[in-house]
């Protein structure tokens, strides 16, 4: 992972929404890749560059018009050439305008499409990401830092696309004028350098004040959002007065911030107003003496006059725009860093695909770090027959969610192997396994889509009775036919507008309508009622016949009759067996069983495992222990 690339913006944008690095005013890597999109639309681009040539061509072409109009046919009082003139002129204005029109159209749309492009690019992407890169960095970080680059860019294709005609003309302009009458252009130009120095005294303080409107704004929306989204527990603590006053902080330094941006901002329209009232006033005085001196024509003059506007606005605009391209090419450079990133897990060239799994599953010696140094799992070894159910128990931060996640490969042993009937799972296409596996969390997640959508997430081939035979399997038909429109019932951002229990069923029906051979619960029913769980519990000896399964256990009764029960501590195996064998072992199951009993060790046996949590710490944990369970 390039940790100087996109790794360091993304790092300072979980603290800051908005990343507001300053980059080059052209980075010619940047443009280079943005060339590559812009490849398939390169017929379009012809021809927005070509409609660019005909409105430049027409902006100059109509000063030079009216002087023709002044001194070859009003001065000698030629009616019929003037007429004719006319028409040239009207058909000009009429190409000038769908010029105009067309320009801005076509690259409008040739930007658009790039970066409609680039989005289904970067999304794409991001979910092939590991899970390593995802959980290194904020989801909120993530997000903000990809429409926000992707803003910046399309405000450059904005940018571009008012520029690239303005400055075309702004060169073309200058070449008529010199060709009409050089000494005149060169005395009226002279004003141009004397501008750009000013201009860049400018940029010095402009960049500083537009950088601090972007970070005051950055932290008002943090700011917002943090209040928005602990509004429960800002009106649970009655923060709500001192927040606004935090808020109010911040609010104010934002207005600050722009009020400052827009002085600076004001002053520099004067200036270049006071620039092209200089050069219009030489062109006047200069050029009216030599018209009267019979040196100049009086068209020419006009024309001049009428070239000067054109001239000091787009320096006006791009100038405005300065710091914008500097953000584009910041933004830019951050995106590429991201599509360059490679990810963690990948198949290998010659891998196969997975046959249809039998269920026999085996850890070899597998030692497993989220980051060198600092081990999580440390000499594993654990042999699961096809259709057994294996249960996981242990403090927070033994390893438990990290061994399902091996299995599952999002992530690649550091030593060892793990091998599905006999192939290790690096040996085969990761998507060929995971078809075939089927996880339920312990947060299950539901999308705003349909209660059947959700439920086929993973098999969208499955057909109506499928999907109501899933729910009916896990206890959730019932309680669905109880909503609003039934299965076609669209849910609420996260399902939010059901319990908890009734969105972990949701994701029960969801992990078995795909039929997996391997099913592993996350904790799943952690955060299910006892009325819920019993409902579950039963559904759950059906289903997992012919299945091997693998339970990460809260509540001891979820496993009591599990075929293995893997005990962890610390990165380590330290007790296998059934229920009852490591009950008889007095050991650390023992142990914490007793515990949460309320009873000795000794009487355990007389006193069953109904409804008891085992979540207990046991001994010293390391922060990256506590962060793995």
């Amino acid at each position: 992972m390039r940790h100087g690339g996109y790794g360091g913006g993304i790092a300072r944008a979980g603290q800051e929404s908005f990343d507001e690095e300053l980059g080059k005013l052209y980075d010619n890597k940047v443009m280079l890749r943005l060339s590559h999109y812009m490849k398939p639309y390169r017929l379009l681009g012809f021809a927005g560059i070509l409609t660019i040539l005909m409105y430049t061509s027409a902006v100059v072409a109509i000063p030079w018009i009216i002087r023709t109009a002044i001194d070859k046919h009003i001065a000698v009082g030629d009616l019929n050439g003037l007429n004719r003139l006319v028409i040239a002129f009207a058909l000009l204005l009429v190409v000038h305008f769908a010029a105009n029109y067309l320009h801005q159209v076509i690259l409008a749309y040739t930007g658009q499409r790039v970066l409609h492009d680039l989005r289904s690019e970067l999304f794409s992407h991001l979910q092939d990401l590991s899970m390593g890169f995802h959980n290194k960095y904020p989801v909120g970080a993530i997000m903000s830092r990809v429409q926000n680059d992707v803003y910046q860019l399309q405000e450059f294709f904005f940018i571009l696309i008012m520029s690239l005609a303005d400055l075309l003309a702004l060169f073309v302009i200058i070449g008529a004028m010199f060709i009409m009458a050089p000494m005149l252009a060169g005395l009226t130009l002279v004003t141009i350098p004397l501008l750009i120095i000013v201009i860049i005294i400018w940029q010095q303080y402009a960049r500083k004040s537009f950088l601090r409107v972007r970070q005051a704004i950055a932290r008002v929306n943090v700011g917002l959002q943090e209040n928005i989204s602990g509004i429960r527990v800002v009106q649970g603590l009655n923060r709500q007065d001192t927040n606004y006053d935090n808020f109010d902080n911040l609010n104010t330094e934002h207005l600050q911030a722009n009020l400052q941006s827009s002085r600076i901002s004001a002053g520099l329209m004067p200036v270049v107003e006071g620039f092209t009232a200089v050069a219009l006033a030489t062109t006047v005085m200069v050029g009216g003496q030599l018209a009267l001196d019979g040196v100049l024509e009086i068209g020419v003059l006009i024309a001049f006059a009428l070239y000067i506007q054109r001239i000091f606005d787009p320096i006006r605009q791009m100038t405005m725009q300065y710091t914008q391209l500097q953000k584009a090419m910041a933004s830019g450079s951050r995106i590429f860093d991201m599509l360059d990133l490679k990810p963690e897990v990948q198949d290998k060239p010659d891998a196969l695909p997975m046959p249809l799994i039998q269920g026999a599953v085996k850890f070899e010696g597998v030692e497993f770090a989220y980051t060198p140094g600092s081990p999580v799992l440390q000499n594993i070894d654990l042999t699961v027959e096809p259709g057994e159910l294996v249960a996981f128990v242990g403090p927070t931060g033994a390893g438990k969610t990290t061994m399902v996640a091996l299995l599952a490969r999002f992530f690649d042993v550091t030593a060892g192997r793990i091998t599905i009937d006999g192939a290790d799972v690096r040996d085969v296409v990761r998507t060929s396994m995971a078809k075939q596996m089927g996880m339920v969390p312990q947060e299950p997640f539901l999308f705003s889509d349909t209660v059947s959508e959700n439920i086929r997430y993973s098999h969208t081939e499955a057909s109506a009775e499928e999907v109501e035979e899933a729910a009916k399997a896990v206890g959730a038909h019932e309680f669905i036919m109880g909503l609003k429109d039934g299965y076609d019932t669209v849910l609420g951002e996260r399902g939010g507008n059901l319990s908890i229990g009734q969105r972990q069923l949701i994701s029960f029906a969801r992990a078995l309508v795909a039929d997996p051979r391997i099913l592993v619960l996350d904790e799943a029913t952690a955060s299910i009622d006892t009325h819920t769980e019993q409902i579950i519990q039963g559904a759950l000896q059906r289903l997992l016949i012919g299945r091997t399964a693998f339970v990460i256990a809260h509540r001891l009764s979820t496993i009591r009759n599990a075929d293995k029960i893997v005990v962890m501590q610390q990165g380590q195996i330290v007790e296998i067996g059934t229920h009852d064998e490591l009950l008889a072992k007095n050991g650390l199951y023992a142990q914490h069983h007793a515990l949460h009993q309320g009873v000795s060790v000794d009487d355990v046996h007389d006193n069953g495992a109904n409804d008891a949590s085992y979540e207990s710490p046991v001994g010293p944990q390391s922060p990256q222990q506590s962060s793995a369970g």
